[in-house]
């Protein structure tokens, strides 16, 4: 009888390894701080006042995190990929507005589709890669 290993990165069934897990948590938390470095930039800020603009969306990802238990199936664009999203947005946005910070209907819409192309996008692209390296 022949064994067949699953690799985590191509089925969202498959259970992580903690190095994934790992890996995916950081490479998250770099999306989401990329995400406030590039907003800054386009709108002639500072970047060195980044973690000004990223913490309330590192709070929503940690949230997204626990929430779906992602370090369990972290890979999955479904759920964990799009439960980590949608709380990043929406926790960092509640957390802007109770802390004083903008939260312009213009700004939600940019940050809702570009932390969606980040976080998702990174799913689908690590998905991809696994597919072609098998």
């Amino acid at each position: 009888m022949s064994q067949t290993t699953r690799n985590p990165h191509t089925h969202s069934h498959a259970p992580a390894t903690g190095s994934t897990a790992v890996l995916y948590a950081i490479v998250d938390a770099v999306l989401i701080v990329a995400f406030a470095v590039i907003g800054r930039l386009s709108h002639g800020e500072n970047a060195a006042g980044f973690a000004e603009t990223a913490w309330p969306f590192l709070v929503g990802g940690l949230v997204g995190w626990l929430v779906i238990r992602a370090w369990r199936q972290p890979q999955a664009i479904f759920p964990s990929g799009v439960i980590i999203w949608v709380a990043t947005v929406v926790v960092g946005m509640l957390l802007r507005a109770v802390t004083g910070y903008g939260t312009h209907w213009s700004f939600i819409i940019v940050a809702t589709i570009a932390t969606g192309v980040f976080l998702l996008g990174f799913r689908l692209v690590m998905r991809i890669i696994a597919r072609i390296t098998r």
